[in-house]
């Protein structure tokens, strides 16, 4: 999916996957970091939270994170601890003022997808699921000022997310990736024109071995040039 706020104009590759809700895996993170920010539990990007002593399978999630470091590793404990002290009915209202998906979030403690309790979510192949098109019209409505949202909170998300920046155009984005053959790049491409939104989703169970976030993102950067 491909948005055009400044010309109204969607463009897409196979319009029915496009329309089709998916779990939203770590692209998430964009919308549980401004709750974060929004609810002051976060205040920065160099915001710590408290690395409770487990070795996980993944290095870079082991000692004490700041927001930057946490979102650019895609730390799953450190945005449960956002989502926690966040709690259900903010969450769910602020879900609610966004139309993110299906705003579910009945399975809070998630599926047990992954061993710790700490690395599950509702996000995470569970309750809550989102279409490509439902993710480029939420991050439209974030970046282009129509949410709760407040102009410094969206400009910290901003410094995190930023994959590539040329000198004339840059490129903001969040990586998902799931199990089963799915996975997410999203986000959008800044020029001193306009800004244009973008969601990259990959489903194919036969080739789970190759898919991931990186590679939607390869992809996405591919049509973004």
């Amino acid at each position: 999916m491909l948005y055009s706020p400044s010309e109204n104009r969607y463009s897409f590759y196979n319009k029915a996957l496009s329309e089709q809700e998916a779990s939203p895996y770590s692209t998430f993170k964009i919308v549980s970091a401004l709750m974060g920010l929004h609810n002051d539990i976060i205040t920065d990007e160099t915001s710590t939270m408290n690395y409770n002593g487990t070795e996980y399978p993944n290095p870079e999630w082991n000692g004490n994170l700041t927001f930057q470091e946490a979102f650019q590793t895609s730390c799953i404990w450190y945005f449960r601890q956002i989502i926690d002290a966040v709690g259900e009915d903010e969450a769910e209202k602020e879900l609610s003022e966004l139309e993110y998906g299906n705003c579910d979030i009945s399975k809070w403690e998630g599926s047990n997808i992954n061993p710790y309790q700490e690395l599950n979510g509702f996000w995470l192949n569970a309750s809550l699921k989102i279409s490509p098109l439902e993710q480029v019209a939420v991050l439209s409505k974030i970046f282009e000022g129509k949410s709760i949202y407040d102009r410094q909170d969206i400009e910290i998300l901003k410094k995190v997310m930023l994959t590539q920046d040329n000198g004339t155009q840059q490129i903001y984005g969040k990586t998902g990736s799931g199990s089963d053959g799915e996975a997410w790049f999203v986000g959008f491409i800044e020029t001193a024109e306009q800004r244009r939104y973008f969601a990259v989703y990959l489903n194919d169970v036969s080739q789970e071995e190759q898919i991931s976030g990186s590679t939607a993102k390869e992809i996405a950067l591919k049509i973004l040039e």
